[in-house]
């Protein structure tokens, strides 16, 4: 173990000499309060160290002590429904031990290592097992059922392996390998900064499904996918997550609040718990992960908090299931970042950001993905969305454009939606998804071949409505012709009828992909109908004015159950209607 002492500190930043054996990424404990800390740069016997508690009282001369460790999180039974800070400290049992107050250098077990789990085995003695295998279950909460794994860097023939009850520190079997005989516990410990293996990856082909209209249909992300939703204070980007944490397609979610607001993070702790997985009926708490690291905590520990999460989202992928990750806010950690490299007094780069900011929010990224696991060859899921603040909504800003030449989908939210009442504030006209020509084979084929054609006039009469608006606002709606008016009345359904989705209405919150089909339909039907009445010199006004829309734009609030009948019979009623516009011009 390697011991030296403090020369310099500098807010987060604390260099140490005599650290000679110490490595690179080690952690260390900083002073009599034992702070963590990280080394981050070495230059001979000199550790730059990444302090993740506060620093304020160190001085010269106090000792610095090396564990020869990386930064590790412990994997195992109790991640499920618990709450931790950015170093993996479990925040529930830290107030239990001394109240409401974080206080420095406090050492806690990530995991709770009384309570005992039932382990089920699915080895026996004389089975070969390789590095993510699965070794046995346990039955984490109603709706996790805990696959323990062999840690992906062992292999070896199982000696013993016995069901009961067990804490996660207690030995569960023997694995005989070429070292000599190991003992299997229900825990295994990984670095952080070192994404955990898998077999293969593979092409990101199917949906993400999400039961939000404006990304279902428009810019669709795929399961393994990474997308970025940037926006300006106020336009939407938490609720945004919090939808997709809850209505997403994954078995488990795990939620970073990294350098939030603490009344944000506050919403997310007393929403969570209360919030209904629409699947099970059970709590979301019971799939779902939450860190906590808020901006009145130590700055360097925002770094530490994403990658804590992905590897905790690795681990979960491992086991075959679907994992979606939501990061609030990335630039928050950008900030973090800044902040260290002017300390080390690195060189600059564009608006004081590191000049490896690209490659660093790369290296996060990549970590998502439709992977086939290790050991058990099963198909698992870790798709990343990570929220960008840029100040005053500029994404033009080093954190916005890195983070755009990364991910694949861009759900940029508009600030002037949000004024209007429109959630999701998901602009349409700068938004993209690079994955919806690879996932339009998928709706064309699961939901209904039409997809990709509905989708393709709605995305034209949305961006021929931008062109048109210009025209209005210079001379008025009476300067268009009928066309151009309808264009204008289509483009307004399908903004009103169809991307318009109210998060806390207790049927609109979620549509299938199949009402999802109905309501482009209806909305498009409306238009092609229209038009063949307008050269049949059907009056423009009428058909603006028809009764039927109004049912075409309730037509979100229907329940699920009574989608098809509801169809038939708003498509039957414009029919109707529509011949009688036509017939009242011809009279």
């Amino acid at each position: 173990m390697s011991t030296g002492t403090i020369v310099k500190v500098s807010g987060p930043l604390v260099i140490a000499e005599g650290m000679r054996d110490a490595n690179m990424f080690d952690v260390v404990r900083v002073s009599e309060h034992r702070l963590i800390g990280e080394i981050i740069e070495m230059h001979g016997d000199r550790a730059s160290i990444q302090v993740y508690e506060e620093t304020a009282g160190l001085g010269t001369g106090e000792p610095v002590e090396s564990t020869n460790d990386p930064l590790s999180v412990e994997l195992g039974p109790g991640l499920i429904g618990s709450i931790f800070d950015g170093i993996q400290r479990p925040l529930e049992k830290i107030r239990e031990k001394i109240g409401n107050n974080l206080s420095r250098g406090i050492e806690v077990p990530s995991l709770d290592r009384d309570k005992t789990w039932h382990f089920v085995p699915a080895k026996q003695a004389g089975d070969e097992v390789t590095g993510g295998e699965v070794l046995g279950t346990v039955q984490e909460t109603d709706i996790v059922s805990h696959k323990i794994m062999l840690s992906p860097m062992q292999k070896g023939t199982v000696v013993a392996l016995t069901e009961g009850d067990y804490t996660i520190t207690d030995t569960i079997g023997t694995l005989k390998t070429d070292a000599g005989e190991v003992p299997l516990t229900l825990m295994q410990k990984w670095p952080v900064r070192r994404g955990r293996p898998y077999r293969k990856k593979l092409s990101p082909d199917l949906p993400l499904v999400t039961g939000q209209r404006v990304i279902d249909t428009l810019f669709p992300i795929a399961k393994g996918g990474v997308a970025a939703i940037p926006g300006p204070f106020g336009s939407g980007k938490t609720v945004t997550q919090h939808q997709l944490a809850k209505w997403a397609q994954a078995d488990i979610v795990v939620y970073i609040g990294c350098g939030e607001r603490g009344n944000e993070m506050t919403d997310v702790l007393n929403e969570f718990p209360e919030l209904v997985d629409p699947n099970t009926g059970k709590s979301l708490m019971e799939r779902t992960v939450l860190i906590a690291n808020t901006s009145d905590m130590p700055v360097a520990a925002r770094e530490a908090s994403i990658y804590t999460g992905i590897t905790i989202a690795e681990y979960f992928r491992d086991m075959g299931y679907c994992v979606a990750l939501m990061a609030d806010s990335t630039s928050r950690w950008a900030e973090a970042l800044r902040e260290m490299s002017g300390r080390l007094e690195e060189m600059p780069g564009e608006e004081g950001y590191p000049a490896y900011l690209g490659s660093r929010l790369a290296q996060f990224y990549e970590r998502a993905g439709r992977v086939i696991t290790l050991g058990s060859g099963e198909e698992g899921a870790l798709s990343v969305i990570g929220a960008v603040s840029p100040p005053g909504g500029d994404i033009s800003e080093p954190v916005s454009q890195a983070t755009l030449r990364i991910v694949k989908v861009f759900w940029g939210l508009d600030s002037n939606l949000a004024y209007k009442r429109h959630f999701p504030a998901i602009n349409w006209l700068t938004s993209y998804s690079l994955y919806a020509d690879t996932l339009g084979a998928w709706f064309n084929k699961n939901v209904n071949p039409e997809w990709m054609t509905l989708r393709g006039k709605m995305m034209t009469l949305l961006s021929e409505e931008a062109s048109l608006d210009e025209i209005v606002k210079l001379v008025g709606m009476d300067a268009l012709s009928p066309t151009d008016r309808l264009k204008m009345e289509a483009a307004r359904s399908i903004r009103e009828d169809f991307l318009h989705q109210l998060a806390f209405h207790e049927v609109d919150t979620y549509s299938s992909l199949h009402k999802q089909y109905l309501m482009m339909k209806l909305v498009i039907l409306y238009y092609e109908q229209s038009k063949e009445a307008l050269e049949r010199n059907a009056d423009i006004e009428t058909l603006a004015a028809l009764p039927v829309r109004e049912a075409i734009g309730r037509f979100k609030y229907v329940p699920e159950k009574d989608v098809d009948e509801e169809f038939d019979k708003v498509k039957a009623t414009l029919a109707v209607q529509i011949d009688d516009a036509c017939n009242r011009e011809e009279e």
